[in-house]
């Protein structure tokens, strides 16, 4: 099968992508909108960049209107009228079903902590709070906002954000700085609704050693 994604519909390339870059890890990002309203969203697109200096990304996609969302709309820059700071939190096993829950299309002035009925805890160097149930969270603030398609339904979106401060909870980072992954009890998103841990790991050594 040879596919030309320019004949798709944008459903039919995000049901490509999703089903085929797998397993993706997910991204609990917490923002503070101008008003003062705290938000929380669940996304999959989302890796790390680089560690000089230390930067990560997450990319959300505009609504069915073209529109940003609430995420989008707080962690711009702020010459572009967002306060350019968000958070993102790990999502654990135990996790899973109150990140999903946060991906409820909830009106601005409402918050997905009350929602979900996660624990907002103060952050450091940022306005947005962490979750305080998830293992491991990144303070970040916004370097740059790449649109893909601006005003287009679905049009993508890369926020790249600097780290500014890490959080972990008790006995997921040793003194040498290694994440115990047994610890950390991450979970991937597949295609659909399917879900993956990573409780079955081997190692395989780089090159030809």
């Amino acid at each position: 099968m040879e596919l030309d994604p320019a004949e798709l519909t944008q459903p039919e390339r995000y049901k490509l992508l999703i089903g085929g870059i797998t397993p993706r890890p997910i991204a609990l990002v917490s923002t503070v909108a101008p008003s003062g309203v705290r938000n929380l969203a669940p996304f999959s697109f989302f890796a790390g960049v680089g560690s000089n200096p230390m930067t990560l990304l997450f990319c959300p996609a505009n609504n069915d209107k073209g529109e940003e969302k609430d995420t989008l709309r707080n962690c711009k820059p702020r010459h572009e009228g967002g306060t350019g700071e968000f958070v993102v939190c790990v999502v654990p096993r135990a996790l899973v079903a109150q990140a999903a829950l946060a991906a409820e299309p909830l009106p601005p002035e409402e918050s997905e902590f009350d929602l979900t009925g996660l624990t907002p805890a103060p952050s450091v160097a940022v306005a947005p709070p962490r979750v305080a149930e998830s293992p491991l969270a990144y303070e970040c603030v916004t370097e740059q906002v790449i649109r893909t398609n601006p005003g287009a339904r679905g049009g993508g979106n890369i926020v790249i954000g600097r780290v500014v401060r890490v959080h972990a909870h008790d006995g997921v980072i040793n003194d040498r700085l290694h994440i115990d992954p047994a610890v950390l009890d991450t979970v991937g998103r597949m295609g659909g609704l399917t879900y993956c841990t990573t409780r079955e790991r081997f190692e395989q050594r780089m090159g030809r050693g």
